[in-house]
């Protein structure tokens, strides 16, 4: 049964990296249509999701199998428990990036907006942090994934600065308050991909580990000395 098990649990692995490869190339398409105003990509994104979401049900039907199966224990237990977490996350951040390209689609059909909200920056950060998670993921490397875990208060920070931002810009341009608005929305969805990058690498820690880290980003601040920089 164990061979059967591994065997298994192989399948299930690559059908994940699967996932999350549709979902990091969705998430990349979003940013670029927003950064290029390009409406058809951002279209094409939208396209996509039905595919992530079907992916997502697969290989959760695959973790219920497995565990109705095999009634997997210890390090094998650890692994689907994991698997069918950052399953949810991923399909998560694929409906972030649709969230995205939504608001892309109508800022591409406004004029320029000018206010001071440096998305390139915000977006490189969060796509970074989703980065690293899945790298971890792929090479189960949990010195990566506890990278990942400080690089939230940044996003963080941004997102609660893109407020006043917002309000400027208003009172500067009321003309343009809905693609302002938009903007914002933009923002909170990048907040949130942040904070399903951060679920993702708290989920690969416990499964390589065992160790369950949620709610102690602040102990790794202290202790994360090698971090590179966020940027």
């Amino acid at each position: 049964m164990t061979s059967h098990l591994q065997k298994e649990i192989e399948i299930l692995k690559r059908k994940l990296l699967a996932l999350s490869t549709l979902v990091e190339e969705n998430l990349q398409h979003a940013v670029r249509s927003v950064e290029t105003r390009d409406g058809k990509l951002a279209e094409a994104v939208i396209r996509q999701d039905p595919e992530i979401d079907q992916t997502e049900i697969n290989v959760e039907e695959d973790c219920l199998k497995l565990l109705a199966l095999y009634q997997p224990v210890a390090v094998d237990l650890r692994f689907i428990v994991a698997v069918l977490k950052i399953n949810n996350d991923l399909e998560r951040i694929g409906d972030l990036a649709v969230n995205i390209a939504e608001r892309s689609v109508y800022l591409a059909t406004q004029p320029k907006i000018d206010i001071d909200f440096d998305f390139g920056e915000m977006a490189r950060k969060v796509q970074t942090m989703v980065n690293r998670s899945l790298d971890a993921l792929v090479n189960m490397d949990s010195g990566l994934a506890r990278e990942v875990l400080p690089m939230d208060d940044a996003v963080d920070e941004m997102n609660r600065n893109m407020y006043d931002l917002v309000k400027a810009g208003i009172c500067k341009e009321p003309k343009n308050t809905n693609g302002i608005i938009h903007l914002l929305s933009i923002s909170r969805h990048l907040e949130r991909i942040a904070d399903h990058a951060t679920n993702i690498a708290e989920d690969v820690i416990y499964m390589i580990e065992g160790e369950i880290v949620r709610h102690r980003v602040e102990d790794y601040l202290s202790t994360c000395e090698h971090c590179p920089p966020s940027d």
